[in-house]
């Protein structure tokens, strides 16, 4: 027999033993009953992945009366739903299959992003850049006026 079909079967069991329906499970869990029940059925194709079928594991296993830890350690061995060893599996084949690539580009990406090793990308000059800048300038000189006419003056003090 699969270990996958297995694994529900023995949560089913137990849930029937303790004589705990579905719809009791859902509430407490807040997971549709549906879901729970397609569970049950090894049907986990509108199962979240990751940690929340971790969580959703732990909380019909909380439900039914098993260790929790356990039922969640045994999920994520069978099914990949739990993913909890996915990064580390895949860095590792990573690691295994990993060689240098032959393919190099023309185009120098570095040298492309920020005009070169060592170079100051300098912006072309278009018909508007010298208005461009005079308008910026004329902009910061009136913001300081304007800053300086905000504050308030002093008044010399008459005794």
């Amino acid at each position: 027999m699969n270990p996958q079909v297995t694994f529900v079967t023995r949560l089913r069991r137990e849930r029937l033993r303790n004589g705990i329906a579905l719809d009791d499970i859902a509430r407490q869990s807040r997971i549709k009953p549906e879901l729970l029940e397609a569970f049950e059925n090894n049907d986990l194709t509108e199962w979240p992945r990751g940690l929340y079928a971790r969580a959703w594991v732990r909380a019909y296993a909380v439900a039914v009366g098993l260790d929790p830890a356990d039922t969640v350690d045994e999920f994520c061995r069978l099914y990949l739903h739990g993913d909890r060893r996915a990064r580390s599996t895949i860095r590792e084949i990573a690691e295994i299959s990993a060689t240098d690539s032959e393919y190099r580009d023309d185009i120098g990406h570095e040298d492309r992003r920020r005009g070169g090793r060592g170079q100051t990308r300098q912006q072309p000059v278009t018909w508007y850049t010298p208005l461009v800048q005079f308008w910026r300038a004329l902009r910061t000189r009136v913001a300081n006026v304007l800053s300086l006419a905000a504050k308030p003056r002093r008044t010399p003090r008459t005794s």
